[in-house]
């Protein structure tokens, strides 16, 4: 349904050319002239997965891509990156943040709009189809989740979830945090941002229920600890959280961490599509 209303919401060709490489597009969407990245990666196979990286806060689609290393990791496993751009830099993710939080932005229509259209184009596996990001983009890809069953799965990376998700579909969650995230803290509550929000326990434990899991079960590794809990319909809910970890993308580099060192006990990168590659829809 969403894609429907999506269609007729969007001006243009439906048809767009995507090389091999990076390339930029724009999408008419809701009155807004909309943009987005694209990264293919050579000797793409037929009905490939789509991976949608949200920035963060103040982010941009080309800093995202030049920032967590998804294009190298998609020239190997062979899969397709989406780098859209908030508009003011922000994502409306229902509560937060900057103007399309304040006007009201349809950011789920416009990103469910451009996976149909690169969907359309490259012949993309739908149900392979997955969303991840960082603070304002981890917020955002709880609101797709929310409000949209295109995507099998989401990966949010320092963020909370603030939409009340009365009509949640069923997803499989991966959610890393650092315990010492001082912008959207890991126990919930007023940040030194704009986000106030639940704990990623409850956050967690909310998606437990969505998902009819089981019990989770733990795991550690210095200072990394797994909670895992297996669902049905080979359905996942994940809870990573770093020991004295930060608000940052795991091994990745981004201007939202200065003052925070990097941690470099995960790759997030690699840790969400390994996650993504197990969870079709």
């Amino acid at each position: 349904m969403l894609l429907a209303v999506a269609a007729c919401s969007v001006a243009g060709s439906p048809e767009t050319a995507y090389p091999d490489g990076t390339s930029a597009h724009n999408l008419r969407f809701d009155g807004l002239d909309r943009a987005y990245r694209v990264y293919k990666p050579a000797g793409l196979p037929a009905a490939a997965p789509l991976v949608v990286m949200l920035h963060g806060g103040f982010g941009t689609g080309e800093q995202a891509e030049n920032s967590y290393g998804w294009d190298q990791l998609a020239d190997s496993a062979k899969f397709v990156v989406a780098y859209p751009d908030g508009i003011g830099r922000a994502w409306n993710a229902h509560g937060c943040c900057g103007r399309p939080a304040r006007d009201g932005i349809d950011d789920v229509g416009f990103i469910t709009a451009m996976v149909g259209r690169i969907g359309d184009s490259i012949g993309i596996d739908r149900a392979r189809v997955y969303a991840t990001g960082i603070s304002n983009g981890g917020l955002m890809s709880y609101t797709l989740a929310c409000n949209s069953g295109v995507f099998a799965a989401i990966g949010p990376d320092s963020a909370t979830q603030l939409d009340a998700c009365a009509t949640p579909h069923p997803t499989s969650v991966m959610h890393i945090h650092g315990t010492a995230d001082r912008l959207v803290p890991y126990n919930g509550g007023q940040g030194a941002s704009v986000v106030n929000g639940p704990s990623i326990a409850d956050v967690n434990a909310f998606w437990r229920q969505v998902d009819h899991c089981g019990p989770p079960a733990l795991s550690n590794a210095g200072p990394v600890t797994t909670s895992t809990a297996a669902c049905p319909h080979n359905r996942s809910v994940v809870l990573i959280t770093i020991d004295g970890g930060g608000h940052q993308w795991p091994g990745g580099t981004t201007f939202l961490e200065r003052g925070s060192p990097t941690s470099h006990s995960l790759n997030a990168t690699q840790t969400f599509w390994q996650f993504f590659a197990a969870h079709p829809a």
